[in-house]
């Protein structure tokens, strides 16, 4: 993508969108498959994630880049979720927005404020009064509200 330059070992914050808005993530199957998939990219040693949240229509990952591009990763993710859910659902076509948001991180003061803003997401949104209720985030070093 013109303009767009990632680099191994860098700190990304990315958001990917739901086509549409639609809130096919609000579905406890396609988050925990979600979640699963955010776990693969892991395992794969494509990032070493930090934090994330599945929410309703979207979703907010931080994480390090380990290896390949950016887009590769984050490519990697949208497919994947994207078969699962159509299979899941017996349909086909495009789940996701094209594209996504992604921000480098540049200091340890920002990785945190971007972590606790990502996490806080289901709070802000009205989904729970409590992080704890809320079962589709991770962050390594937040455990819930006290940590915010």
């Amino acid at each position: 993508m013109i303009g767009r330059h990632s680099s191994s070992r860098a700190i990304y914050a990315v958001t990917s969108v739901i086509r549409g808005r639609a809130p096919l993530l609000a579905d406890a199957g396609n988050a925990a498959l979600t979640m699963q998939e955010l776990a693969r990219c892991e395992a794969e040693q494509r990032v070493g994630n930090i934090a994330w949240v599945v929410m309703p229509d979207h979703v907010h990952w931080l994480f390090q880049l380990r290896q390949g591009a950016l887009g590769s990763s984050v490519q990697a993710f949208k497919s994947r979720v994207a078969r699962g859910i159509n299979q899941a659902c017996a349909s086909c076509g495009p789940v996701w927005q094209a594209g996504y948001y992604d921000h480098r991180i540049r200091n340890d003061e920002d990785l945190a404020a971007q972590a606790r803003y990502l996490v806080a997401n289901p709070l802000r949104r009205g989904l729970v009064a409590r992080l704890a209720d809320y079962p589709y985030w991770y962050c390594t070093w937040i455990s819930g509200d006290e940590d915010l």
